[in-house]
Order: C-alpha cells, then sequence, then structure tokens
C-alpha cells in the first residue's frame, strides 16, 4: 500500500495536447473542472473485511463506484454492482464466498454466475469488463484453464488464477441517456465537430465538389486513413490462440 494514498485527486485539463502544447486530439476542451476518483483495481488488501460506507457518482466513468472501508481504517474506492447497497460487507479472497461485490478466482466462480473486473493476467488487477452495465459469464472451468463468454460475444481462455468480482457493474441505464442540450455536451470537454464533406478540398479528403456533393471515396480520417470497416487487430497476436469465439 501507497504511504500516501489519496482518494481523488485533480484531473489535469489537456484540451486535447500533447506535451508540446500542439493539437493532437481534435474537437476537446472546455470540460468542467472535476476531480479523478482513485479506483481501487487490484484492492489494497486480500483477506481482509471491507464495508461498503457510501455509493456515489463518478464524473470520469459510466458506473457508480462504491466507497469501501476496511477493519484497518484503510479507504478505497471500487466499482459498484447492481444489487451493493450501503452497509454491505465485502471480501477480496481466492476463495471467497460468491456474493454480490466479492472478489475471487475464477476456478472457484461457479458456471453461469455474472461477473466484472475481470483480469488478463493473475495480480494486474481489474482490466476488461468494466464499462456501465457490462457483465461477462464462466462457461467452464478445465483445470488452469477458465472459459469466459465476454459482453462482446467473444468467448475466450483465461488463466483459472485470474480474479474477477461477482455481479454485474452498476447504472446499466446508462446507454439510455439522451443528452438534451448543447452544454450537455460540452461540459464533457467535447467542442463542435465539422463534417468532412463541408470542408475545403486541403483541410479533408471528403471536401470539395460542386454543390451538396457526397464523400465520393471511402470514409477517411482527415490524414487520410481508413476510417470504417479496417481491420486493425494484428493478424499474428499472441492471443490468438486464447479465443474460441470471436466477437459479433
Amino acid at each position: 500500500m501507497p504511504k500516501k494514498y489519496s482518494l481523488k485527486t485533480i484531473k489535469k485539463r489537456q484540451s486535447g495536447r500533447d506535451s508540446r502544447g500542439h493539437i493532437s486530439i481534435r474537437h476537446r476542451g472546455g470540460e468542467h473542472k472535476r476531480f479523478l476518483r482513485n479506483i481501487d483495481w487490484r484492492w489494497a488488501f486480500t483477506d481482509i473485511e471491507a464495508k461498503v460506507v457510501a455509493l456515489e457518482y463518478d464524473p470520469n466513468r459510466t458506473a457508480t463506484v462504491a466507497l469501501i472501508v476496511f477493519k484497518n481504517g484503510h479507504k478505497s474506492y471500487i466499482l459498484a454492482t447492481e444489487k451493493l447497497k450501503v452497509g454491505d460487507v465485502i471480501i477480496n479472497a481466492p476463495s471467497a464466498p460468491i456474493k454480490e461485490g466479492n472478489r475471487l478466482c475464477l476456478e472457484n466462480i461457479p458456471v453461469g454466475v455474472p461477473i466484472h473486473g475481470l483480469e488478463f493476467s493473475p495480480g494486474k488487477g481489474a482490466q476488461i469488463v468494466k464499462t456501465a452495465g457490462s457483465v461477462a459469464y464462466v462457461q467452464s472451468v478445465e483445470g488452469e484453464k477458465t472459459v469466459v463468454k465476454l459482453p462482446s460475444g467473444e468467448i475466450r481462455i483465461f488463466s483459472s488464477q485470474c480474479q474477477a468480482s461477482i455481479g454485474q457493474v452498476s447504472n446499466a441505464n446508462h446507454s439510455n441517456v439522451k443528452l438534451t442540450k448543447a452544454g450537455d455536451r460540452r461540459h464533457r470537454g467535447f467542442r463542435p465537430t465539422v463534417r468532412g464533406v463541408a470542408q475545403h478540398p486541403d483541410s479533408h479528403p471528403h471536401g470539395g465538389g460542386e454543390g451538396r456533393s457526397s464523400i465520393g471515396m471511402n470514409p477517411k480520417t482527415p490524414w487520410g486513413k481508413t476510417a470504417m470497416g479496417k481491420i486493425t487487430r494484428k493478424r499474428k497476436k499472441g492471443s490468438n490462440k486464447l479465443i474460441i469465439k470471436r466477437r459479433k
């Protein structure tokens, strides 16, 4: 555990600029001042029970976060699940009980139990299945290998020693929220975007033409790279052998 641990740190606003001050990501800037909640992806302590003392809104992520207090007084933020309530006692242990919010190894999780916060390598902490409403399921456990179905529909092999948290990530209704005014978007740090076809041909591959012309070619980025439909995954990626079924 770090000596100086703070639950919140101020978020530095980059406005889409790199270390030289040049705009490297367009259409960013002007977001609302906010604090970053330092999520405890690995859990600070193992085999020590923690109590949920609050469920809080986090402006930096889609899911609700839970403030937990360990028996030794240490406080941490973790992702809240749909059924997690204030006052619940949870624990991170290799063979913890199958209870909402508990974190344990895949080899000890029964088939069909909803999980989230899954790690690719043992000890890495929660790496995937962390967005609002997302959930994965254990399909089979065979010795050192566990087959998990991910939210994308992909079925993949994980080490049975990898850990995951029990339950579905909270705020499943997030995908149904609609922004009702321009300010909702601006407060999130996004600036206005101009369509490529409306620009000058020197500014965008889609620009130019007489009148309301179409893009006239395959969709591209302002720098001429293919924007839609191009496969970006390496064909000889090492983890290909772990994927049983591709995502939809």
